[in-house]
């Protein structure tokens, strides 16, 4: 029980530090760089992206793999972010390519744009996460329960959610640096439900998502309430007009040993 307060007061004390670190000029030039489109940067002031990417500690020469990208939102900043020293290895699941080929669509735009040079698209399965090089942080966003939940393009024939999931927390753990880090933001359940809503509301219990990464080897460092939102009754799809942009969200910070 000691160590169990311990680790809460820990985590007390690092999203109080977090909340009076001021960002860093190379996380504000990116997220302000005139190369993303006009849509991302409207979606800014919801997102959070300068703060979430300081939370993650993302830095220049830094090696990332943005799991998941969707229309690379987070990619193209994380390119700026990291700079002609680093890169950014953006992973679309084996699942999506092949049932959506179309959906890689906007990251191969954004790889083939001199403005993102450094960003590479890698299609892989759930357990095969890597990259030439040993990783720095391994990111996903608003995903973990799709895969979770085995949602449509996310499912794998023959194969359960849950296991999916844990075989791309032990890809991550494989393919990150000792020392590194695996974030996940995703869209909070309600508390206890486990991964009950994740196929359904989209939403998963962030417990379950902890228990599930440690599994996996890793330490959950801190978490972030940046997006949260104690007015979601979490008994909502994420997609509902009265809280889509808005909804609960969770930070999870894990760092592999090292």
């Amino acid at each position: 029980m000691k160590k169990t307060l311990l680790g809460l007061a820990l985590l007390g004390a690092t999203a109080l530090a977090y909340a009076g670190t001021s960002l860093p000029m190379y996380v504000t030039a990116a997220v302000s760089d005139s190369a993303r489109p006009a849509a991302d940067k409207q979606r800014d002031p919801d997102r959070k992206p300068a703060e979430l990417v300081t939370f993650a500690g993302i830095k220049p020469g830094d090696k990332v793999a943005d799991v998941m990208p969707g229309g690379g939102y987070f990619t193209r900043i994380f390119s700026k972010v990291v700079g002609p020293q680093g890169h950014v290895y953006a992973v679309v699941p084996e699942s999506i390519a092949n049932a959506r080929p179309k959906a890689l669509d906007p990251i191969k735009a954004i790889a083939a744009d001199m403005a993102f040079n450094n960003t590479t698209l890698m299609v892989q399965p759930y357990d095969q996460l890597g990259a030439p090089s040993s990783l720095d942080v391994v990111w996903t966003s608003q995903n973990y329960h799709d895969v979770y939940g085995a949602v449509s393009v996310f499912a794998v024939k023959g194969s359960s959610g849950p296991d999916e999931a844990a075989k791309l927390d032990a890809a991550a753990f494989k393919t990150l640096k000792p020392g590194g880090v695996f974030v996940v933001v995703d869209h909070a359940a309600e508390p206890g439900s486990g991964g009950r809503d994740a196929g359904t509301l989209h939403r998963i219990d962030p417990a379950t998502v902890i228990a599930q990464v440690q599994a996996a080897g890793f330490v959950l460092e801190a978490r972030s309430d940046l997006l949260s939102n104690p007015q979601d009754a979490h008994d909502k799809i994420i997609f509902a007009p009265e809280i889509k942009g808005h909804t609960d969200k969770f930070i999870l910070k894990f760092r592999k040993p090292g």
